[in-house]
C-alpha cells in the first residue's frame, strides 16, 4: 500500500503561525523555552524534519526515485530489483508526517512483487521488513542531529 501524496499548502503558514503564538504567550506566563532544543529538534526551510528527510533519501539512495516532495513529506521509489534475486522487485514509500524528529513522524510502506511465469505478481511484504527501513531511518536521522549539534 502507498500514501497518496497529500498537499499541505497551509501547513508552514499555520506551523509559523503557532509558533509565534506559542512564543509570545510563554513569554506572558514568566517561562521561557529552551530554543536551542527546539530548534535542534524541528526545521524551518522545508515543510518536515530535514534529519528524517535527508536520513530517508540516504537510506533509499540505492533505489530509483519517482516523486520527492519536501513541502508534503512524501518519497516514492520506483521499482527495484536485486541483482541477487532477479524475480523480486521492490517499491517504497515514506511519509514523514511532522517537523519533529519522533519515530511516529515517519511511516513506510512497501510492496513487494515477485516474477511468475513473465509476469509480475503482488507478494507479501514482511513486517520486519518495513520495521527495519524504519529503524534504519530514525537511527540515521538521529546521528545526523548529533553531528550537527
Amino acid at each position: 500500500m502507498f500514501f497518496a501524496p497529500r498537499q499541505h499548502p497551509l501547513r508552514s503558514a499555520a506551523l509559523l503561525a503557532l509558533v509565534a503564538l506559542a512564543g509570545t504567550t510563554a513569554a506572558c506566563g514568566g517561562r521561557e523555552r529552551p530554543e536551542a532544543d527546539l530548534a535542534a529538534a524541528q526545521v524551518t526551510s522545508i515543510g518536515v524534519n530535514s534529519y528524517l528527510w535527508r536520513a530517508t533519501l540516504d537510506a533509499l539512495s540505492f533505489m530509483p526515485l519517482t516523486q520527492t516532495d519536501s513541502a508534503g513529506g512524501v518519497i516514492v521509489t520506483d521499482w527495484y530489483t536485486n541483482p541477487d534475486a532477479a524475480n523480486e522487485r521492490m517499491k517504497v514509500s515514506v511519509a514523514i508526517l511532522d517537523q519533529d524528529l519522533r519515530a511516529d513522524a515517519l511511516r513506510v510502506a512497501a510492496s513487494r512483487e515477485v516474477l511468475q511465469n513473465g509476469t509480475w505478481v503482488a507478494a507479501p511484504v514482511q513486517a520486519a521488513t518495513v520495521q527495519k527501513l524504519e529503524d534504519i531511518i530514525l537511527t540515521k536521522a538521529r546521528d545526523l542531529r548529533r553531528a550537527a549539534l
